[in-house]
């Protein structure tokens, strides 16, 4: 939101500086993004007087001056403007100044043959305006020398960042009454008259959306003579960075600015019939003011005639029905739109205006007939004509709430006493009402209160939030307690695991497009959607790390890298039991690309599998405190994963701590994806906790008196049984005694009958209080060959 300080006290009544002006709204929470002094750009250039001018030797169309710079000593300058002549009072730039609109320092330089000391300037070269056709011309007066930034004055534009719930700020006015409340100055009232009809209004207006378009004013304006808008007028657009485009225009632009109340203006020549608020048809199309053309659909509101559609409710106008120069009659509309409904169509068309800023947020529902007479004023006065009555389709929501409400809240919430006058006085300078039991009454402008701690929050900001006291927390004697939860450990200790890794952390979006987290849904309960989303883009709440990730990918493939490892910590959101929200802990990660490039030592560059996938499912596990050895791999691992390339690691079957594999080619082309990804999922929450609720479940390490003694197994096994579930056998065969079995081989071929394969597992044994003897050794293999042939294993000869 910008404004110039000139226009700021058009509504306050103040005497403070722009500094003042700007560190009092920071105080009161509504932040200065900048503050922009466009006499700054002004420097190097002085008020002049041509006292000759002559023809150029060289061009016909330039000429040569003699300018006054008012120390005595004429300066020769070069000229092309039509306009310039002796006696003429004008800016001229001299060497060493920066011309704003072309951001080029001027120089002593020769223009075809004759010296020039610098330039006489336009008010564009300026930014001053659009004029080009030829150089200022200030009045014969003007003090010649001054410099003319002292001359033209000093007007500061603030820009101010507007948050989402402060739609009474969307105006200068509103900013105003912040101040004001502040005790920066004083609020001027609104100064407009109702004006009475001379006419009935020979346009019917209604509104056959109630839903949509609650309340639908307007009237017509016959007679009007459309030309350029004021000076003051176009000053104040200028400073909010609109660009002046005629009267009637500017006039709606003016009131929208400073009062935060839109409005739109029809040419009435070129509506046909009635003009009516009603919901889009499916597939309809309207020509906005930006030319492009937008497809609307069922849930949309629009303004039309009995021709078709003129306006996207609420957002923006339509090319055909707009005001130019030719227009004597204007019809003018001021509506209530639903907020909701602007902004989902908005989202739909990607299409923001400042009148769907406004909108969207919640415009005053008591400010149409307000706002009705102040553009019908302005209108008159500026465009001249005759007001016809008004007519008033449908009723605003009335807008207003009480709160109940104590000021000892503001101690209790807000951590400053203030004293009870002081926050009535407040409440009241900001529009609320109060009685004598502190029920507050609020405004209609200001949607956005809704309880007691809203009015705290009102009291406190106007008050200082820089005037609360810094209080510590009370602290216990002694040595600080640690403070992180055993979920934030597990947080830590697994983020540091994949680092020291190799991967690389991402944070992404908790919001995804709705296809995307689509995609990643199946068996995670339904997706949560929001009802009002930023975008289209972040409209489902993430049920699975992994889309973020792979748009990750996306785009860092399609900038060039060749590899990535990407992992991310953060929440998933799924649908619990009867609706309600549930949020997971979990740990995403993917492999794309290469996984080692191409190299003389290795040949052709190599990319990630399943395995890798596996390795990093299993060390993150492992770090997590899970009981890894006890892991079973089994499959199901999703559709999103290429079947026979993918898995899930279990604890029991039906507790799945991590699912990993290669992801289907259906999900990367989805994404848009062209390399090999693998990916991992661990179910952090999954995990369970440790045993006992005092100490440690298990006693300290002691390393063992007796050395270990290893033995081999070898066995022939049926091709399509998992190894891992024969080394677990194995492991599990004798817990007293082996500490430890891995595979070591997996053969097919010569010896081998087919359809079988053979595994070699080392088994390692750890003697207690006394060393082994053969019998004990050989109890043991048997007891390792019982476990192993109950999976249909043979020992090997």
């Amino acid at each position: 939101m910008k404004f110039s300080l000139t226009w700021l006290k058009d509504h306050l009544e103040t005497t403070a500086t722009a500094e003042e002006i700007s560190a009092k709204l920071n105080a009161i929470g509504l932040e200065v993004e900048s503050v922009e002094d466009a006499s700054a750009k002004l420097t190097g250039f002085r008020v002049a007087k041509v006292l000759t001018a002559e023809r150029h030797p060289n061009a016909d169309k330039l000429q040569v001056l003699s300018v006054d710079v008012g120390d005595g000593t004429p300066l020769q300058v070069v000229c092309g403007a039509p306009n310039a002549r002796a006696g003429l009072v004008g800016v001229l730039g001299l060497p060493g100044a920066v011309v704003p609109a072309g951001g080029f320092e001027l120089k002593k330089s020769a223009i075809r043959g004759v010296e020039s000391n610098g330039m006489m300037c336009s008010t564009r070269e300026l930014e001053l305006g659009e004029d080009h056709d030829g150089i200022i011309e200030l009045p014969a007066d003007a003090p010649i020398g001054m410099a003319f930034a002292e001359y033209h004055g000093s007007d500061p534009v603030f820009d101010v960042a507007i948050t989402p719930n402060r739609p009474d700020c969307m105006g200068v006015y509103g900013i105003a009454r912040d101040l004001a409340a502040a005790g920066l100055g004083t609020l001027k009232p609104i100064v407009v008259s109702s004006v009475n009809g001379h006419f009935d209004c020979p346009t019917e207006i209604r509104t056959d959306d109630p839903e949509g378009c609650p309340a639908f004013f307007g009237r017509v304006i016959r007679g009007v003579k459309n030309g350029p808008s004021p000076d003051w007028m176009q000053d104040r657009l200028k400073s909010a960075g609109q660009r002046p485009i005629s009267a009637l225009v500017d006039i709606t632009n003016y009131v929208m600015l400073a009062y935060g109340r839109p409005a739109h203006a029809y040419d009435l020549a070129k509506l046909t019939g009635a003009i009516f608020a009603r919901r889009a048809r499916q597939g309809e199309t309207v020509l906005a003011l930006n030319g492009k053309e937008y497809t609307l659909d069922a849930e949309m509101t629009v303004i039309a005639d009995d021709a078709g559609v003129h306006d996207i409710a609420g957002i923006m106008g339509g090319e055909h029905s707009g005001c130019s120069e030719t227009t004597t009659d204007v019809l003018l509309e001021v509506a209530y739109f639903d907020p909701q409904r602007i902004g989902d169509t908005g989202r739909k068309l990607n299409l923001t205006s400042d009148a769907r800023q406004r909108f969207e947020r919640g415009v005053d529902p008591a400010f149409l007939d307000k706002g009705l007479d102040l553009l019908t004023q302005l209108i008159l006065e500026i465009c001249g004509g005759e007001a016809s009555k008004v007519i008033r389709a449908g009723t605003p929501p009335s807008g207003t709430k009480v709160v109940s409400y104590h000021p000892s809240l503001a101690l209790q919430l807000g951590g400053v006493a203030i004293a009870d006058e002081a926050q009535k006085a407040t409440l009241t300078a900001l529009g609320f009402g109060t009685d004598a039991r502190w029920n507050v009454i609020v405004p209609s402008w200001r949607p956005d209160v809704d309880g007691s701690a809203d009015i705290v929050e009102e009291v406190v900001r106007i008050h200082g939030l820089d005037n609360i006291t810094s209080e510590p927390l009370p602290r216990a004697d002694g040595v600080a307690r640690p403070t992180a939860t055993p979920a934030q450990k597990l947080e830590r200790r697994v983020r540091r695991a994949a680092a020291a890794r190799g991967l690389n952390e991402a944070v992404t979006w908790s919001f995804l497009p709705t296809p995307d987290a689509e995609a990643f849904a199946e068996g995670n309960g339904g997706l949560w959607v929001l009802a009002n989303p930023i975008s289209e883009d972040m409209k489902a709440m993430r049920p699975s790390l992994l889309p973020g990730l792979l748009a990750a990918v996306r785009r860092n493939v399609d900038r060039g890298a060749a590899g990535l490892r990407l992992f991310e910590l953060g929440r998933r959101y799924l649908r619990g039991a009867n609706g309600a929200s549930d949020e997971r802990l979990t740990l995403g990660a993917v492999l794309a690309g290469e996984k080692t490039p191409r190299g003389w030592a290795t040949g052709k560059a190599q990319s990630f599998d399943a395995y890798d996938a596996k390795a990093e499912a299993l060390a993150l596990l492992a770090e997590a405190g899970a009981p890894v050895d006890n892991l079973q791999v089994m499959g199901e691992a999703g559709a999103q994963f290429h079947p026979g390339q993918s898995a899930t690691l279990r604890l029991g079957p039906k507790t799945v701590l991590a699912r990993f594999g290669m992801l289907h080619p259906a999900i990367l082309k989805q994404f848009d994806i062209d390399v090999p990804v693998a990916a991992v999922e661990l179910f952090l929450d999954a995990i369970p906790g440790k045993r006992g609720s005092a100490g440690f479940a298990r006693s300290a390490y002691a390393p063992p008196a007796l050395q270990a003694v290893k033995r081999d197994f070898a066995f022939l096994v049926d091709a399509k049984l998992p190894a891992g579930d024969l080394v677990r056998a194995v492991k599990g065969a004798d817990k007293a005694s082996i500490v430890a079995a891995r595979l070591f081989d997996d053969f097919r071929g010569q010896g081998v009958p087919e359809g079988q394969k053979s595994l070699a597992i080392e088994v390692t044994l750890q003697p207690g209080d006394k060393s082994f003897d053969e019998a004990e050794l050989k109890a043991i293999a048997e007891k390792v060959t019982a476990a192993a042939t109950k999976l249909g294993a043979v020992l090997r000869g």
